[in-house]
């Protein structure tokens, strides 16, 4: 039973990192003459023409684990290795046990903040695609 709590925990985690953010059109004049179908249309032309162009949707998850995880080992070496001197047992033991629970901190919630937060595209990908619909006629509101 707690193997399918997990999996279920996994996959939904999995889902949410796959739905990206797509930018949210002002139903302006120019919207209403061509119609959703159509905007639809011009929004991937717009996102291909930017990763075209060398701009990147992702918006760096894996620099943001690897650095949760590295804040967490030296956090967690800091702390353990005071924890040590503090209780009089070995500065050395207390810095490794430290580091290793800080480590696996940091990674936890680094994976979390990374799949389960907002997916958020890098700035100069929305800019791109931002200025690509302006130029077809559209008003880009934001992203969700």
């Amino acid at each position: 039973m707690k193997l399918l709590h997990i999996s279920l925990v996994c996959v939904l985690l999995s889902l949410s990192a796959c739905s990206g953010a797509r930018p949210v059109l002002y139903p302006n004049t120019h919207l209403q003459s061509v119609g959703k179908e159509a905007a639809e249309q011009d929004i991937e032309t717009c996102k291909q023409a930017a990763e075209s162009a060398g701009a990147e949707e992702g918006s760096g998850k894996t620099g943001r684990v690897a650095t949760g995880t590295a804040v967490g080992a030296g956090a967690g070496a800091a702390s353990g290795a005071l924890g040590a001197v503090i209780s009089g047992a070995s500065a050395g033991l207390g810095s490794m046990v430290g580091a290793a629970s800080g480590a696996v901190w940091g990674l936890l919630t680094g994976l979390f903040h990374a799949f389960a937060g907002p997916s958020q595209p890098n700035q100069a990908y929305t800019n791109f695609v931002n200025r690509c619909l302006q130029e077809k006629g559209y008003e880009v509101t934001g992203w969700q």
